[in-house]
């Protein structure tokens, strides 16, 4: 019989079928965690450490390898008369959410893996870092990408120019308000996704979240790939969309890259709002 009371106790009472939602779920009784306090807008310490830059680094050379990588997957397809013989837009959907799984699985507990200024400012908005580090990522990852750009233009120069270097676009048939569109609704599934697999009340409810984070996010970049591939490329990622333009340097191209900047912003405060006010309710909280 007491071995019964004991499963019922770490089993049953540890994991009821019934959670307490909406506002209740934010009662102090009901924690099983204490809610991160709010990053400061400015933290002027950060600058003399050397966690910081190393972050910074880390986020630099992420966004590298990830344009290098999914840059080459897209001129590889481009440039073959028969898709047949590429990996197609499924294979440039893999390469894009495969390498967003590996680069935050290896800079998570460093950065936090954002490779995307999309998330960046996302997390900034729920107060997830402070305004110094988001600037200081954002400005990394813009590098690390025009890097990544263009050492692949370096290796192939003549095959970049002319399949346009990965550069996005608005694809032929669609307006630039679809494209404005897609780029939303896109980055809001990704920065989504973020904010639920890092959420710190999972974290500490069920301790295989932390581990699994990196596969959700990368899965979510993946399915918004194949959905919107032939909508503007997509970019959900102002660093990946500046650096391929930047390199690839084009009239036409510069035309619409406002769409690649506004559209994720958008979306990714959209995600912030909705996670943090709806979800998780936190400015409800008791206190």
């Amino acid at each position: 019989m007491e071995g019964k009371e004991e499963d019922v106790r770490v089993g049953a009472n540890r994991y009821g079928e019934r959670q307490p939602i909406g506002t209740s779920a934010q009662v102090q009784d009901t924690k099983d965690y204490r809610e991160p306090p709010s990053a400061p807008l400015f933290e002027p310490g950060e600058l003399s450490s050397w966690s910081f830059y190393r972050a910074g680094i880390a986020e630099f050379v992420a966004t590298f390898l990830f344009l290098y990588i999914t840059v080459l997957t897209v001129m590889g397809v481009a440039k073959s008369d028969s898709k047949c013989s590429t990996v197609g837009i499924q294979g440039i959907a893999w390469a894009f959410g495969g390498m967003i799984f590996a680069l935050v699985y290896c800079t998570a507990g460093i950065s936090g893996g954002h490779i995307n200024p999309a998330v960046t400012f996302g997390l900034f908005l729920a107060r997830k870092l402070s305004l110094t580090r988001a600037i200081f990522y954002i400005i990394m990852q813009c590098l690390g990408a025009i890097c990544g750009a263009g050492v692949v233009k370096g290796f192939q120069p003549n095959v970049y120019e002319r399949v346009g270097g990965g550069a996005n676009s608005v694809g032929a048939g669609y307006t630039r308000k679809a494209g404005l569109g897609a780029e939303i609704i896109g980055t809001f599934v990704l920065v989504y996704t973020v904010f639920s697999a890092t959420d710190a009340k999972r974290n500490a409810r069920d301790s295989h979240v932390p581990i699994l984070a990196p596969l959700p996010i990368g899965f979510a970049v993946f399915l918004v790939h194949l959905a919107t591939i032939p909508v503007t490329g997509t970019g959900i990622n102002p660093a990946r969309s500046l650096g391929a333009a930047i390199v690839y340097n084009n009239d036409s191209i510069w035309d619409e890259h406002w769409i690649f900047w506004v559209g994720p912003f958008i979306g990714a405060a959209l995600a912030a709002l909705y996670h943090q006010v709806v979800i998780r309710a936190i400015p409800f909280s008791s206190k």
